[in-house]
């Protein structure tokens, strides 16, 4: 992975958002897993390849992917953010430190305070990743907003937890991708009504987990780009007939073991095949696949046809691949 390192532009953006965190709380329009290893430290020098990766993402996200899909270019998606010790998961300051590294797409889980205003955090109680404890759904925002988050050590940092519009604004400032994982104290409405208010459209990936929610996303957010089940043409003919416009779809086969043969299925469909490489600790293919020290498997799923990969080790596969950087080179700015 080419590093991109704009020092400057990254304290601006940081110091923008923590502005944000640190105001009165506000309701937000519409009422509405460990990882092993820390990020390598290697850098490049700002060579011309590098400025392209660094560039901001104008090109349209279905445009984007098709792209990617077509140049043989691939997606580094940072599991909950991309966490290492002293950067906690769903943080905006992990989001940047990540970015940092050169890569463009981030997994965060978005969970509604009890007085409605929407945040990052994936548990439904606080304690594992946020000091204190009590429930996401019975705690005022003006309390959570004072707690501090802890890193996959457990160790506590300086860092708060944000709420989704600053991290929608850091992700339109960046040109970075944020993908939504909702999590059941909120709704796929109030989420899409915060992606709107802040003009993050661009930016964002709804996330679903069956074609009921594929279908409620296409509903209530009809131009949102989406990652949805499918392992080829019966499939997306299913989600087509729920109301899901296909060229809006990255189509999810799963964490258990890559499907050559569907990830084929879904590109004839004109579908970019996504694939997870993340899961628990000792089980995930990410662990299989690093124990030899070799990351050959990603760039197999990268031959294979994936578009996009998510991990729980985002620092090492986007070290190892160059089709990340490549293909944001090629498609990010068209």
């Amino acid at each position: 992975m080419i590093r991109v390192l704009l020092a400057a532009a990254s304290a601006l953006v940081l110091a923008a958002c923590s502005q944000g965190a640190a105001s009165a709380p506000e309701t937000e329009p519409d009422t509405q897993p460990e990882i092993s290893g820390g990020p390598g430290t290697e850098t490049a020098s700002a060579e011309p390849a590098t400025a392209s990766v660094a560039a901001g993402l104008s090109t349209r996200l279905p445009e984007l992917f098709d792209c990617l899909r077509e140049t043989g270019g691939v997606a580094v998606a940072a599991h909950r953010g991309g966490f290492a010790p002293g950067y906690p998961e769903n943080a905006i300051e992990t989001m940047q430190y990540t970015y940092d590294q050169g890569i463009r797409v981030f997994e965060v889980d978005v969970a509604e305070s009890r007085d409605g205003v929407l945040f990052l955090h994936h548990d439904d109680r606080f304690g594992r990743t946020i000091e204190g404890d009590g429930y996401n759904s019975d705690t005022d925002w003006s309390a959570i907003a004072g707690k501090r988050l802890k890193d996959v050590d457990g160790k506590v940092t300086s860092f708060h937890p944000p709420k989704l519009t600053d991290a929608l604004l850091w992700a339109k400032e960046t040109g970075a991708i944020v993908e939504l994982d909702r999590k059941k104290t909120t709704s796929f409405a109030n989420i899409w009504a915060a992606v709107v208010a802040a003009g993050a459209q661009g930016n964002v990936i709804m996330i679903s987990y069956s074609d009921e929610e594929a279908a409620e996303i296409a509903r209530v957010a009809p131009t949102a780009m989406m990652t949805a089940s499918a392992r080829g043409g019966r499939d997306i003919e299913t989600l087509e007939a729920l109301g899901v416009d296909r060229t809006n779809v990255i189509a999810w086969t799963g964490t258990r073991e890559p499907d050559p043969p569907a990830f084929a299925r879904l590109l004839d469909e004109g579908v970019e095949p996504a694939f997870g490489t993340l899961g628990r600790k000792g089980e995930r293919l990410d662990d299989q696949y690093w124990a030899d020290g070799d990351g050959s498997e990603y760039q197999r799923l990268v031959d294979d046809g994936v578009t996009l990969i998510a991990t729980d080790e985002p620092y090492k596969v986007a070290d190892w691949l160059t089709a990340d950087d490549e293909g944001w080179s090629a498609c990010a700015s068209r």
